[in-house]
């Protein structure tokens, strides 16, 4: 019991840590608020071959694709394996490859990929990929990958159990594929970029543009709606990185954005962005009763005369009753970390507190934007 309590303590206290609101008057870098449309990564697709495995490769009796891609691969090196050969391939695993292509990318430049195994092979450590296209959504080859894998981690066995510390079936090349063909951009023939916010606020995005328009002149850049900034820019290729680089250091002091409370249903932990309070809810939820009343004290101080003057506290009354009888108040302002902590402390289930948070939601009564992972 002891155990429990001290753990359950501690648990509070990361909790208190995690939803505690942070102040929104530090200064942000536009670059930390927004990106440039257009000047983006792409992602890259293949599928190939990783050999050199200790028996742990796929069982061809269950992975046919891994012999037929094998066979197609021998053939290109003028090798032919006569038909109804039964090839025992446990060094062989089939793969697919993934990698992002930087934006701005030149051919003959190096990139860092993904393995992950297709079939039923027990581990990739120590395999080593074969050369491998990697494509892109227009079934373009813009990169190869082909090199040894790297596994972080280890499976352990002693005395008859085995241990696994990490997943064995994906590995990592760093630097393993060539960039082979180059993206076409039309960044250096445009004159007018467009600022995207990553979140959109038509607070924040008129900020940003009146920021830019003071540092780099009336008219630099037009707030088009709430994500969308366009910019006007030199057309010379040398004067539009420096233009760029300009905006993207420029420090913008953003207001409080808006209230937002997310709920993971699987683990139970809650996360809030900024200071959320309640307003007066009651709501009932399988052995829980949660009733949060609001009462207005008004304090006056003895003598006004003397520099005193009357204010008017709203308190919030948070009562949580479980079917057998067990009560918990807690008198503190309409503050939802103390409902959640209340909640805890009752033994309340993630999905109970899924089904509360989103109770008051629904009845109005919640101030924030709610989101459930």
């Amino acid at each position: 019991m002891k155990t429990s309590l001290i753990t359950f303590c501690l648990s509070l206290f990361c909790v208190g840590l995690i939803i505690s609101p942070l102040p929104s008057a530090h200064a942000e870098r536009i670059r930390d608020l927004t990106s440039i449309q257009g000047v983006r990564s792409n992602s890259l697709m293949g599928y190939g071959l990783v050999v050199g495995l200790d028996g742990t490769g796929d069982q061809t009796m269950q992975t046919p694709f891994t012999t037929q891609s094998l066979n197609n691969m021998l053939s290109q090196l003028g090798i032919t394996v006569p038909p109804g050969t039964n090839m025992q391939l446990k060094n062989v695993a089939a793969v697919m490859v993934t990698a992002e292509l930087p934006p701005f990318s030149r051919a003959g430049e190096k990139i860092d990929v993904v393995v992950s195994s297709m079939g039923n092979a027990k581990s990739l450590r120590g395999g080593t990929l074969l050369m491998t296209p990697l494509k892109g959504v227009d079934n373009q080859i813009y990169a190869l990958a082909q090199g040894n894998l790297l596994m972080s981690g280890a499976g352990a066995q002693s005395g008859g159990s085995s241990v696994q510390v990490n997943q064995l079936n994906g590995a990592r090349i760093s630097g393993g594929a060539t960039v082979e063909r180059e993206v076409p951009v039309s960044f250096a023939s445009q004159n007018t970029l467009y600022l995207r916010l990553n979140d959109g606020d038509f607070g924040l995005v008129q900020q940003v543009s009146d920021e830019i328009n003071r540092h780099l002149g009336s008219g630099t850049a037009i707030a088009e709606d709430s994500r969308v900034i366009r910019l006007v820019a030199p057309m010379n290729s040398a004067a539009k990185v420096r233009f760029l680089a300009e905006v993207q250091n420029l420090t913008i002091r953003p207001g409080a954005m808006e209230a937002r409370v997310i709920v993971n249903s699987r683990t139970g932990s809650v996360v809030m962005n900024r200071h959320v309070t309640l307003d007066a809810c009651a709501i009932a939820q399988g052995d829980l009763t949660v009733e949060v009343a609001r009462n207005t004290q008004v304090s006056q101080p003895d003598t006004p005369l003397a520099g005193g003057q009357t204010v008017a506290a709203t308190d919030t009354q948070i009562s949580l009753r479980e079917q057998n009888g067990a009560l918990q108040r807690v008198n503190t302002s309409a503050d939802l970390k103390r409902v959640v902590r209340a909640l805890n402390s009752l033994g309340a289930t993630p999905n109970d507190l899924m089904s509360i948070l989103q109770s008051m939601k629904s009845a109005g009564c919640l101030r924030a934007k709610l989101e459930t992972n």
